[in-house]
């Protein structure tokens, strides 16, 4: 096929009706079947791009030199404006060219739309012989573009069933959102994108690419003397306070393999995923690959209930009422179901949501050592060979850490116990610090029309902290510029935020920022509404369900 040959909508829907993984660059068709199981982000990431016009994502998320190599999975071009289409795996529906013959136009705005069906997983995939599309019907369906004048947006429904409670509640977040954004017609966030490239260029131009390495000696020399005041501490035998220490290097560390991770230090991919995985495995016992895996498709699609890992935290967390129906979840591949644990557990979780993140590193654990054991990562590629240096990398860290320090230099299991307990509590801060940035915000799925920079000011929070304790949050309270900008080295942030600030005013987008104190009492704030919603669900299906008896009992009385 020519390269250079226009595809018309049908053409391109038909093509991954039959399995290929096409996405739109620049007015380029690039084919990605071949790529995927190459790609270092992992394969979900891909597929959340299927259909879609994804140039502001591929530009943000990759390097000049990377995104040289885009054009060598071309196919052909389109000439005219693209309209997004669901991707299979949100479980958008596609037809082949003989499917769509005999409808009245051969470019349907159909394309895409969604499955009507809820309780299993599709055979048909992204890529042929997979099976990775969900059976899902997102809240905003087919190519329905979301405003005040379409109802079937948001409109609540007569409560008819426990679920119509769920549906009420989503929809009035729906219709606030609605009524805080710009109009989410493709014209209006075509309009977006472009004044975002704009900031983008004004980024590149003004240098903030360029990584203050000044910066990094400064970190590292404040992380090196948090694990020797540990270690020294430990020799003297104050475990309690040697073991703080301990946490607060963790802690600290976990910010240097975020930036490895984005790739926003050396930019230089293998260095600063050496950097990455030797900080976070080595030193950590982290796997930066599982991380990488899962924090990709978050920057993607963040925030929505059914397919973003960060907020995916059943039967503990649920940050949106769409988690009470047992959501199909498109990352994890299997349902999150609101069984009897999260039924109790959710009604209470504002009050459980510190004691809970104080256990978060030892689940970090069992996430890390399940991706390397399972080999959920790349095996092919520049990024095959992680595995095997992350794997060395875990057992180093089980050596050292509960082996030397706990086990050799601690004298008996009481004082063991309480070391690990309390070095991994310390860590508890970083896990507050991940999701006070989206805990809060909007969970709504507004469409397949909003823009990247809609969805990801939408999303997100930053946090308001004095210059000099810039440190302590490791580049976290500037979460709504790093997902803008994630390759941006960190320590220019807080040089960006004013330009950031000022494209929001000018596209009419709500810039959210709150302090570290207040920004923790809107996340509890908001655990405690979807609680109270879960207290409603659990009366009004009591509430049902002894009506139900009751009329069964009638029943067989006046028979």
């Amino acid at each position: 096929m020519s390269k250079s040959r226009i595809l018309s909508r049908a053409e391109i829907e038909h093509r991954i009706a039959l399995g290929d993984a096409i996405v739109i660059y620049n007015s380029h068709v690039l084919r990605l079947n071949n790529w995927i199981k190459f790609h270092p982000g992992g394969d979900k990431a891909v597929y959340h791009l299927i259909g879609r016009d994804a140039t502001d994502e591929m530009v943000a998320y990759h390097c000049d030199e990377t995104q040289d190599t885009f054009l060598r999975w071309k196919i052909g071009e389109i000439d005219y404006k693209w309209e997004n289409m669901r991707p299979p795996i949100q479980g958008g529906v596609y037809r082949t060219l003989d499917e769509q013959k005999g409808t009245k136009e051969v470019l349907s705005d159909s394309a895409g739309s969604d499955s009507t069906l809820t309780d299993e997983k599709c055979t048909r995939s992204p890529m042929a012989g997979e099976v990775l599309v969900a059976k899902i019907v997102p809240p905003i369906e087919g190519d329905l573009i979301p405003s005040l004048s379409t109802k079937e947006a948001y409109e609540r429904q007569v409560i008819t069933d426990p679920a119509s409670v769920i549906t009420n509640y989503d929809h009035s977040l729906v219709e606030q959102d609605i009524r805080s954004l710009p109009a989410l017609d493709p014209e209006t966030q075509e309009f977006l994108s472009k004044e975002y490239n704009k900031l983008h260029e004004q980024v590149i131009e003004g240098g903030f690419y360029q990584c203050d390495y000044w910066a990094y000696g400064r970190e590292a020399l404040r992380i090196g003397s948090l694990f020797t005041a540990s270690f020294v501490l430990l020799y003297f035998k104050w475990y309690f306070v040697s073991a703080v220490f301990m946490g607060l290097a963790w802690q600290q560390l976990v910010f240097i393999a975020h930036d490895a991770g984005h790739i926003s230090i050396t930019h230089n991919y293998q260095v600063d995923n050496i950097i990455g995985m030797t900080v976070a495995s080595w030193i950590g016992g982290l796997s930066l690959g599982w991380w990488k895996r899962n924090h990709n498709v978050h920057h993607l699609i963040t925030n929505d209930p059914v397919h973003d890992p960060d907020i995916q935290h059943l039967p503990f967390f649920a940050v949106s009422s769409r988690l009470f129906g047992n959501v199909y979840s498109t990352y994890y591949d299997k349902f999150l179901w609101f069984d009897k644990l999260a039924q109790k557990m959710i009604p209470i979780q504002n009050y459980l949501y510190y004691p809970i993140l104080c256990f978060g590193r030892f689940n970090l654990y069992r996430l890390s050592w399940e991706h390397i054991l399972l080999g959920l990562g790349p095996r092919h590629g520049k990024a095959a060979w992680f595995r095997y240096y992350e794997l060395f990398g875990l057992a180093f860290f089980n050596w050292w850490f509960f082996y030397l320090v706990v086990y050799k230099s601690i004298p008996d299991n009481w004082t063991r116990f309480m070391y690990i307990m309390v070095s991994h509590i310390t860590t508890m801060i970083v896990h507050v610090q991940i999701t006070l940035s989206h805990f809060a915000m909007s969970t709504s799925d507004l469409g397949v029309h909003e823009s990247f920079p809609s969805r990801q000011i939408r999303t997100t929070m930053d946090v308001d902290c004095p210059e000099w304790f810039d440190y302590f949050h490791g580049g976290l309270q500037f979460q709504a510029i790093h997902h803008l900008f994630p390759r941006v080295p960190r320590h220019n942030f807080r040089k960006l935020q004013p330009m950031v600030i000022g494209f929001c005013d000018r596209v009419g987008l709500k810039y959210s920022i709150y302090g570290f104190v207040e920004g923790n009492e809107v996340v509890i704030s908001k655990l405690g509404e979807i609680a109270k919603q879960a207290k409603i669900l659990k009366e009004c299906t009591k509430t049902m369900s002894e009506e139900a008896i009751s009329e069964g009992r009638f029943f067989m009385e006046i028979n």
